[in-house]
């Protein structure tokens, strides 16, 4: 080989094995009586080739195997004799390993060795404008931007796959932008696969002409069973004059194009479904597209616009989720068949939970059935449900993050997710305190010690962080406690009243089986009493002293009974009937000062989200606060 021809090899060596297969077999006659590729003494162009292989697993584990005897002693010879050229690749190599150390310490591998990441690494989060991120989405679009932001020095591009107008809005494009702000994650670029139209018509014209597509009239019934098959569509022989007629028409949205679609000439019966002619243009005359209007009748699929527009606009590695690992060699073939610039893809699992589905499809029909209060609502698996929950963004971003790139698919319980968010709020999170309003029992203190009149004492939000501040206590002789604490008490028994001190119970009546409340108790003071010494610590109100803020308590369970919903399953009949329970409560003034989408624990219950703080409502909802439990990963 020429000095040129030896350049080209090395600047094509970055690619898997198929495309870097024949440069090899180049290599290996070039080296046959050759010690150095050029010349007698190690050259550039040595140095170059050998860390191009070194720089790609693929291509130095199949030197090191020794099917090729010339360039494993020339790469070998190299490697045992002139040290100076592995330092671009110890550098680089330690310098991506300390990118991926944050993540990978959790036990997430992050060491992909993207292909010719040397060249630069672009990758693309491709959600569609038909609803709002779900945690799926979420997973797909912080690993996009990992690897385009943190693991390389690349670019991320959010790009709106707009083409069904049917199912699509602003609404939903407008908040997918907001969340991936929300979570931190800047891209780059955004664009959207609608402006790409006038290209991708261009695009399928060019495949008709060349015979890689074809109308096909076929019932949507028909052809799905004929996939299935492996049975050759009736229309599959349409000459190309003909082909064109009918896409013409489809433009047009006449009955004639709307009966008719457009299908990549692939294969009939490929043992893989997703290369058996797939649909690449429908006809759709009657929804107007959110963003270009009437202007378009036909619309490019998903496996048409994707890989033209990825190629398009310069990504790299395109990262997506295993369910579309049999789509790659379709993906692969509108590459080739259209002579577009390579694009590598990466397949992760995508993350399930238990009772739960992430289907969009599915979950609109529940915020339609007015089953749920809408996209946000704290049982849904959306980003904005999650939050509403109670989920922090770090929380949510270090879980996912956690979990990495693997492909192994799992089915994860929840526990773990939320257990990650109470290591973030636990440790800030102001105590407050809440007695519920039904059955109430009413205290009495009496004693030598009981106060005179109602005072207040500053105690600390939070007992192991003073940075988080303090609130107000109201102490007096009329207390309030929940009705539970009430008939776990023993006429005579000492107990604690959190931040205050011992009381000894009096009055308590006989257990007498009626289930009838205890509305009234007496207590003596005892506050020389041990705290360690009693077995129950309860909480309470001082209904004097302060003005207890009216509060509602909202519990939150799954939505479905089926820990995995099949695709064949009916959802109606997995439905949960019962996802939501609410108990009305009084809390401490304290909590009057609290706004929306503040976190707080109430003592001996747990901790809750603000969904809507003291004033924050109209009229008479204006004069209490509104608060969802958050799940700790010890319940739902």
């Amino acid at each position: 080989m020429k000095a040129d021809e030896l350049v080209a090899v090395s600047n094509s060596l970055g690619g898997d094995f198929k495309s870097i297969e024949p440069h090899l077999i180049r290599l290996e006659k070039h080296l046959t009586l050759r010690t150095y590729l050029a010349g007698y003494t190690i050259s550039d162009i040595d140095a170059k080739i050998w860390v191009a292989i070194k720089s790609n697993r693929v291509a130095v584990s199949f030197v090191r195997k020794g099917s090729y005897a010339n360039l494993q002693r020339w790469f070998t010879f190299l490697e045992q004799n002139h040290p100076e050229i592995q330092a671009e690749v110890k550098a680089a190599d330690t310098a991506r390993k300390a990118k991926v150390q944050a993540a990978s310490r959790a036990g997430a591998s992050y060491n992909l060795a993207l292909q010719e990441a040397d060249k630069g690494v672009v990758t693309r989060f491709l959600p569609e404008p038909s609803g709002y991120l779900h945690i799926g989405h979420a997973k797909a679009a912080l690993l996009s931007d990992y690897f385009a932001h943190q693991a390389y020095s690349g670019q991320l591009r959010l790009r709106l796959d707009d083409t069904n107008p049917s199912k699509e809005k602003e609404e939903f494009q407008d908040a997918i932008i907001e969340d991936l702000a929300l979570m931190g994650i800047k891209p780059d670029t955004v664009t959207y696969t609608s402006d790409y139209f006038d290209h991708l018509y261009d695009v399928c014209i060019g495949l008709i002409k060349n015979g890689h597509a074809y109308a096909d009239d076929t019932d949507v019934e028909t052809m799905r069973d004929e996939r299935g098959k492996g049975i050759a569509s009736k229309r599959r022989d349409r000459t190309v004059e003909e082909n064109l007629k009918i896409f013409d028409e489809m433009k047009a949205g006449t009955e004639e194009g709307l009966k008719n679609c457009i299908r990549a000439k692939i294969s009939v019966d490929n043992p893989n479904k997703a290369m058996r002619d797939p649909v690449i243009y429908r006809c759709n005359p009657n929804d107007p597209h959110h963003r270009t209007g009437t202007k378009w009748k036909i619309y490019p699929t998903y496996d048409l616009a994707c890989p033209v527009v990825d190629s398009l606009e310069g990504v790299t590695h395109a990262l997506r989720s295993t369910e579309y690992t049999d789509r790659n060699p379709q993906f692969q073939w509108f590459l080739d068949t259209l002579k577009l610039r390579q694009v590598y893809m990466w397949d992760f699992a995508r993350m399930n939970f238990i009772k739960t589905f992430l289907s969009k499809r599915k979950l609109a029909k529940l915020v339609d059935a007015g089953r749920v209060w809408g996209w946000d609502d704290p049982r849904m698996p959306t980003i904005r449900g999650v939050r509403r929950r109670g989920m922090t963004i770090p929380a949510l971003r270090d879980f996912i993050l956690k979990q990495g790139p693997s492909r192994n698919v799992v089915t994860m319980d929840w526990a773990a997710f939320w257990a990650t968010n109470k290591k973030e709020i636990d440790p800030v999170a102001p105590r407050h305190t809440a007695i519920l309003k039904k059955d109430v029992c009413t205290v009495t203190i009496q004693g030598s010690e009981a106060p005179a009149e109602a005072y207040t004492e500053d105690k600390p939000l939070h007992p192991k962080n003073p940075a988080v501040g303090t609130k107000k206590v109201a102490f007096s002789t009329e207390l309030v406690l929940d009705q539970a604490d009430a008939k776990s008490f023993k006429d005579g028994e000492e107990i604690t009243l959190m931040q205050w001190g011992n009381a000894i119970v009096r009055g308590v009546p006989p257990a007498s089986g009626d289930g009838k409340p205890i509305t009234t108790l007496t207590a003596e003071l005892n506050l020389k009493g041990d705290v360690r010494a009693t077995d129950k610590k309860v909480t309470w109100l001082s209904t004097q002293g302060q003005t207890l803020v009216d509060a509602e308590l909202w519990e939150f369970d799954y939505l479905i009974t089926k820990d995995k919903l099949e695709e064949e399953d009916d959802l109606e009949q997995y439905l949960n009937p019962v996802t939501a329970t609410m108990d009305e409560a009084w809390c401490d003034e304290g909590v009057k000062g609290l706004k929306r989408d503040d976190i707080i624990q109430l003592e001996r219950r747990g901790y809750y989200r603000v969904d809507r703080g003291f004033g924050e409502g109209q009229g008479e909802e204006g004069k209490k606060v509104v608060l969802f439990a958050i799940p700790t990963g010890k319940n739902k």
